[in-house]
């Protein structure tokens, strides 16, 4: 593994999750820890069960940094084994819902995982190859010709295994959802994970009534940087096996809930639900926006209605760069994702790797704290990302593309590979779904290149309209080119009934893109 060295703190962590939150259950023990549904778990039984899933784990032959994977929707029992993984010393590695069979399989076979956790709702998913696997399948939650879950556990104590894990053990494995070869594998350790837990005490986590609330599934690392520092700081996590928005407003009123996190998609939603304003959620302390930018008329839309503070954080699995917008108290910098957070370093650099002053758009690099420690088995691959400065420090390639105004505040302008060159101009999709966005009518819209004879490719606008709304496609093409300036104009728009969308509400502009780069020929 290619090593990433990452800026060391001022006061640099000490333990790790592991034993943080054991302290939660000593501190604990008859507060519940997690919920779901009508399943609940207080510490003293949350505990004793992560017990029981390390020490089975551990009788079925797995050792320190073994990958132990996850397939399953959001569960108490999920989180059980997430947490009972690390206590065995493995490393917990949580599969995509989303991903295709072939995807499924490459990645299990990529990671080598010794036991593999699976729900009955993806068992025909996994079915066809699970044979082709080296692991253990255990049936979670369905009677098969496999280990069950709870007689894994029932044979297995509920005394601590006692295994000794360093910061520098592997910690888990995230696999990027790409739709073509074998997904990326990205390892985080133990340091980069108990160096985000720094923020368990300023975000309020430790609080004696704090109760959070999940509604993204615990596959995806925007998930994991909310679930975590929530058991660190010896709360209750509630979690939503699937997201509904009027459910979530219901829960989060019911449970009086003090800290959740939500993707843009999900704020959206919330706020367009009916009756909104009828529901008391004054017991909401902090609210978090991370995986895509958070639109600004959204942010001023969730500070006007939903009580709580809104922070906007901007980072990548991979880690690097991460950027920290406090909504309510910068409120003229909406259309930002904030500045860097504490000890870490952003540059915005040229196609050629120089640095770019405030104000010119380039590729973001970053260091902080919470670096992966690279692609697994993939050190071709994490040496291509990374980007080194004049006095040899490392910096995390982002593919995202922005700058910093005179204040320091980042706006993102587009993903490098999303980018779009039309007669040679550089074109920014975001700058042009804005506008889009800005309609009325429009209540989703996504901009793509597809192929043109004269320019080489061409901006096509792909929107969502309201319910009732009667305008056609080239009248929101028109209202939109009106604003634009003419070498940024679009094309034509097209009106679709949805956009597809990742689990955590980053559209799939691959998808979007593909049909009409296929038609002409071409491989994207």
């Amino acid at each position: 593994m290619i090593p990433i060295t990452p800026p060391t703190p001022d006061n640099p962590p000490r333990e790790t999750v592991n034993d943080m939150i054991r302290a939660s259950a000593r501190r604990n023990p008859a507060r519940l820890a997690v919920v779901c549904g009508d399943t609940t778990r207080t510490w003293a039984q949350f505990d004793a069960r992560a017990n029981q899933v390390a020490n089975a784990l551990i009788a079925l032959g797995v050792g320190k940094g073994d990958r132990v994977a996850m397939l399953a929707p959001n569960s108490v029992e999920y989180a059980e084994v997430f947490v009972g993984t690390l206590r065995a010393g493995a490393v917990i590695t949580p599969l995509s819902t989303l991903a295709a069979g072939e995807a499924l399989e490459k990645m299990l076979l990529d990671c080598g995982a010794k036991v593999f956790f699976l729900a009955y709702q993806y068992r025909d998913l996994a079915w066809p190859f699970l044979g082709n696997l080296p692991a253990q399948t255990v049936a979670m939650d369905f009677n098969a010709s496999l280990p069950g879950f709870e007689s894994l556990l029932a044979d297995a104590p509920a005394t601590d295994p006692g295994v000794v894990v360093s910061l520098d053990d592997p910690c888990n494995l995230i696999y990027s959802s790409g739709t073509t070869g074998t997904p990326k594998g990205i390892l985080h350790n133990h340091w980069m994970r108990a160096a985000q837990m720094s923020r368990v005490g300023p975000n309020g986590y430790t609080d004696d009534d704090a109760r959070t609330l999940i509604s993204t599934p615990l596959y995806s690392n925007t998930t994991i940087v909310c679930f975590l520092p929530a058991l660190v700081g010896g709360g209750t996590v509630y979690l939503m096996p699937k997201f509904d928005a009027r459910r979530y407003l219901e829960m989060a009123q019911s449970e009086r809930i003090t800290h959740t996190m939500l993707v843009p998609v999900q704020y959206k939603r919330i706020m367009d639900v009916p009756g909104f304003d009828d529901f008391d959620l004054s017991s909401m302390r902090r609210k978090f926006s991370t995986s895509a930018p958070l639109r600004a008329d959204v942010k001023r839309d969730v500070l006007a209605r939903f009580p709580g503070k809104l922070m906007e954080y901007y980072g990548l699995t991979e880690g690097g760069g991460v950027t920290v917008l406090i909504a309510d108290e910068h409120p003229d910098k909406l259309h930002t994702v904030g500045r860097p957070a504490e000890f870490s370093e952003i540059r915005i650099i040229d196609p050629e790797g120089h640095p770019l002053p405030p104000g010119e758009v380039g590729e973001i690099v970053g260091r902080s704290p919470t670096m992966m420690s690279g692609y697994f088995g993939r050190d071709d691959l994490t040496a291509d990302y990374i980007w080194t400065d004049e006095n040899g420090t490392q910096f995390f390639r982002s593919g995202d593309m922005g700058s910093f105004d005179a204040d320091g505040f980042l706006t993102l302008s587009d993903r490098k590979k999303d980018m779009i060159i039309s007669g040679g101009l550089n074109i920014f999709a975001n700058d042009l779904e804005l506008v889009l966005l800005d309609d009325p009518d429009v209540t989703d819209a996504a901009v793509v290149g597809v192929p043109s004879d004269a320019w080489g490719e061409t901006p096509l606008g792909l929107v969502v309209l309201r319910q009732g709304a009667e305008r056609g496609e080239d009248d929101i093409r028109d209202a939109a080119n009106a604003r634009l300036g003419k070498s940024h104009r679009l094309s034509a728009v097209e009106i679709r009934d949805s956009l597809p969308r990742s689990s955590i509400g980053k559209i799939l502009k691959r998808e979007l893109r593909q049909p009409y780069w296929q038609v002409a020929g071409h491989d994207i």
